[in-house]
């Protein structure tokens, strides 16, 4: 089920309804209808991965109780290594295993041996890097005595499989999360208008923006020797546009629809495009992956201490391993690679906690330098980009290769007048809106009432008018 069709449009309301006005002066059988509603949401994808769903859930939850329970450290590990190999098992074999089978068989045949290994026809249960790693971040703060383990089964599923964040994230902490499971909600008239507003944002930007984006980005790399570099640009900028659009509006949907129900969710983009440098892009960037990885991965391994090349070492790791998440191909291990050599340099030099407030903060336009240093940190990226949406590493490479020519500098020969121009708008209002959790948070609070529902009704109209051709959420292949 999508967030942007008309099951969801008739899934959600029946829930709210029954939510808060039969379930709403019990707590359990709150949470009882939450995870009814999560695993029938996650069953109308595909029915027979709601098992795997459910194993990984008990195994967490089992796991986490032995590990508190037990009082030896080596007992500790043992459980704790048994949920992370069976964990890391599943996702290696349904994600990584066909990218592993011919990479090695490949490899072989670089040196003239033959290998026939078989590979396996599967689909990846969608969602899977998501509910893994919110198991994963449970059982590893049990057992570094941050959290104790929940002994409500209800309660932890709840935690694991909350429809909102369950297909696409953000990847929830139980330090964050299941607090919230464990208390009684209770409706709050001006939370559940503000979630509805930005559900509106989320579809905005994923309808109108990132579908249209998608379809010219899809032309243009799927056919990119018949255009000219200018147009293959063009391509780049739609896919930077589409990804952008698409994730940070699943995200918002996720956070709006939960806050409905009385709970917040983890914020997962603040305005990532429009950061100075690097740095500041991936503390603004899927940020609940992002701190996942520095708390469970980059600290362990030292993070910045030590020497020069101890720093380099786990930097590249810590980004290889970020692409390596994203899917079983060369291209995001090459995506997260060049994301390391950014960011190298201004680790290096002690520059990569430089931009920690908002842009332009207060003001209605960055300065000379400020714009610049956007204008540098958006190409940077949309470059890495290329890598990410393309085929394999061929076609990346011949991709840039024909950028860097010289019809760079001719007209492209596809210019979309209407969605560019809803981009530039998009792109003014996401300016304007940039300190707060969302872009149309506090827009409109202060005009009068018909003037703000003017608004509110023209997203909805143009949510509707430019709506194109129905696009998958692209991390739901993640």
């Amino acid at each position: 089920m999508l967030f942007n069709t008309i099951d969801f449009a008739i899934f959600l309301p029946i829930v709210f309804i029954l939510y808060w006005f039969t379930t709403n002066k019990n707590l359990r059988f709150q949470n009882i209808l939450l995870l009814v509603a999560s695993y029938f949401f996650y069953a109308c994808w595909d029915y027979r991965f709601l098992f795997l769903l459910v194993f990984s859930t008990f195994l967490d939850y089992y796991t986490g109780l032995k590990i508190h329970k037990v009082e030896t450290k080596k007992k500790k590990l043992f459980w704790l290594w048994l949920s992370i190999s069976m964990n890391l098992g599943f996702l290696g074999v349904f994600k990584y295993y066909n990218f592993f089978a011919s990479s090695f068989a490949n490899g072989l045949s670089l040196i003239g041996l033959k290998a026939n290994l078989g590979t396996l026809n599967v689909i990846l249960p969608v969602g899977i890097s998501f509910y893994t790693f919110h198991g994963l971040s449970y059982v590893l703060d049990i057992y570094k005595s941050r959290i104790k383990p929940v002994k409500d089964f209800i309660e932890y599923s709840v935690f694991v499989s909350f429809f909102p964040l369950l297909v696409a994230g953000p990847i929830e902490r139980a330090t964050h999360l299941l607090p919230q499971i464990q208390k009684k909600r209770s409706f709050d008239y001006s939370k559940a208008v503000d979630g509805l507003r930005q559900i509106l944002w989320g579809l905005f930007k994923k309808v109108v923006i990132a579908d249209n984006a998608a379809e010219y980005a899809n032309m243009i790399f799927n056919n990119s020797g018949d255009y000219s570099g200018s147009t293959l640009v063009l391509g780049a900028l739609f896919f930077a546009i589409q990804i952008y659009c698409d994730f940070s509006g699943y995200s918002d949907i996720a956070l709006g629809t939960a806050r409905l129900f009385g709970i917040e969710l983890l914020k997962n983009f603040a305005f990532p495009y429009f950061s100075r440098d690097i740095a500041e892009f991936w503390r603004r960037w899927h940020i609940s992956l992002s701190s996942w990885f520095r708390d469970y991965l980059y600290i362990p391994l030292g993070g910045s201490k030590g020497g020069i090349w101890f720093k380099i070492r786990n930097t590249f790791i810590i980004f290889l391993v970020s692409g390596f998440w994203h899917g079983a191909n060369w291209t995001f291990i090459v995506w997260g690679a060049l994301n390391a050599i950014y960011f190298l340099p201004l680790l290096l030099l002690k520059k990569n906690r430089t931009n920690l407030e908002t842009v332009a903060q207060g003001k209605y336009l960055p300065t000379i330098r400020e714009f610049i240093n956007m204008s540098i940190t958006f190409g940077l990226t949309v470059f890495a980009w290329i890598f990410f949406r393309a085929n394999n590493l061929e076609h990346a490479i011949s991709y840039i290769s024909q950028i860097f020519s010289s019809s760079l500098f001719t007209i492209p020969t596809i210019f979309p007048k209407t969605i560019i121009l809803l981009i530039i708008v998009f792109i003014i209002i996401e300016w304007f809106g940039r300190e707060q959790k969302y872009a149309i948070e506090k827009i409109g609070h202060k005009w009068y009432k018909p003037i703000r529902w003017v608004l509110y009704y023209g997203i909805v109209i143009a949510i509707f008018y430019f709506a194109g051709k129905e696009q998958q959420f692209i991390y739901f292949q993640f």
